[in-house]
């Protein structure tokens, strides 16, 4: 909130930085309003800064020592810098082979005043993918042909500066490294936009299980698996595990399914979500399997093929879903780590049409788990982790203990 913000600031941690780190840095600004402001700020931090608009390019190009191998830093017109900025931005450069670092930043209105923060997550290249929370408040490090091919292409316009990060993204080396200070205080940034779509992969879809433990419990189990009646997807098949099912109509019910698209697996051992998912999927015939509780409610005839095919992404372990309660609000949206000192669903209670913070709620991204509830996941991968883990997490968190195995294995 905003006051919690000023209350934030009374006490603002100062960046700890080595002043012995002699990085050589430039600064670029965008032409427009306010750039001589954010020049002689950069200026006054000791580095040589310009304004890039036309004509001003073979001027700055002539000033660089390009054999200490400088780093850019890619500014907006108007906006100013920490005090501390470039000494924080030169000792992260000391420390690290990556070819892009960025700062948290905030905004900062006509008189001065600080506010709406925008602290960032760790380097989320599918976040950004959607939303480029880098932009204004990075540093690069790319070599002159591709400084002087991304400023002669734009011209005086804004595009030289995402040219120049594409180029130092698209660089081999460690992933961007991220300096948890606000070192940006901003005019304006572009809030994020959320996909109507995502992208389609050309690769043909393969099979998938869908696996479904239920004990009883029709009324809910109906809905699920009517929801999969409806599902559009050219070949799946429906495993539904009856953990000891008593009830005289859910057990017809289980009979009379098409046996041409459901198996019933019956399993009358104590509940254990990790073993009724394991079990069937020994037996599944996919090579994609998905997770489904037996409580969930499909509304979207096209989910399973928009999960499958972020599934067959190589750099892809789980896929997860957002999931709204009954009333339509958040139910899930990714699961954090280091809430109440263990894992929860990130963004609950929140409506799908909410701002939010930075729109995370409703963005594609990488997150550190997804529930179990609707997880679609390449066989392999699945195999190549043992599975849920039985023992330890019977009931919770095998979800969360899942993808965190898929992340250690990259």
């Amino acid at each position: 909130t905003p006051q919690a913000y000023r209350l934030w600031l009374l006490d603002e941690p100062v960046p700890p930085v080595d002043l012995s780190a002699s990085v050589p840095v430039v600064v670029l600004v965008e032409a427009g309003e306010g750039d001589k402001e954010t020049l002689r700020c950069a200026t006054g931090q000791g580095v040589p800064a310009f304004a890039i608009r036309d004509g001003a390019f073979d001027d700055a190009v002539d000033c660089i020592d390009w054999s200490g191998r400088p780093w850019f830093m890619l500014l907006s017109a108007g906006d100013h810098l920490h005090d501390n900025a470039i000494a924080a931005y030169r000792d992260a450069a000391s420390k690290t082979g990556a070819a892009v670092i960025y700062a948290d930043d905030d905004l900062i209105d006509r008189r001065g005043r600080r506010h709406s923060p925008h602290f960032k997550p760790s380097w989320n290249a599918e976040l950004h993918h959607h939303f480029d929370y880098l932009a204004g408040a990075c540093m690069v490090r790319i070599n002159a042909d591709d400084l002087a091919q991304a400023i002669s292409s734009n011209g005086a316009g804004s595009g030289w500066a995402a040219a120049l990060l594409a180029a130092a993204l698209a660089s081999d080396g460690p992933p961007p490294v991220r300096i948890p200070h606000v070192l940006h205080h901003r005019r304006k940034r572009e809030d994020p936009v959320v996909p109507h779509k995502l992208e389609s992969l050309s690769a043909p879809l393969p099979k998938v299980t869908v696996i479904v433990p239920t004990r009883n419990r029709l009324d809910l189990l109906s809905t699920c698996i009517g929801g999969l009646e409806r599902t559009e997807y050219p070949d799946f098949e429906v495993i539904i595990v009856d953990n000891g099912s008593d009830d005289p109509a859910t057990l017809a019910w289980l009979a009379n399914l098409d046996n041409r698209r459901f198996r019933v697996l019956r399993d009358d051992g104590a509940f254990n979500f990790s073993r009724l998912n394991n079990r069937a999927a020994q037996i599944a015939g996919g090579d994609v399997l998905c997770l489904l509780n037996n409580d969930i409610e499909i509304v979207d005839t096209g989910w399973l093929t928009a999960m499958v095919q972020q599934a067959l992404r190589p750099e892809v372990g789980a896929v997860g879903a957002q999931l709204l309660y009954p009333d339509g609000r958040i139910q899930h949206a990714g699961v954090v780590l280091g809430i109440c000192g263990g894992a929860a669903h990130a963004h609950r209670f929140l409506w799908p049409d909410d701002t939010g913070y930075f729109r995370r709620h409703a963005l594609p991204q990488f997150v550190s788990a997804v529930t179990a509830a609707c997880l679609v996941v390449r066989r392999s991968c699945f195999e190549a982790v043992g599975g849920l883990d039985e023992e330890r997490f019977a009931v919770a968190f095998n979800d969360v203990d899942f993808c965190m195995r898929l992340n250690a294995r990259g």
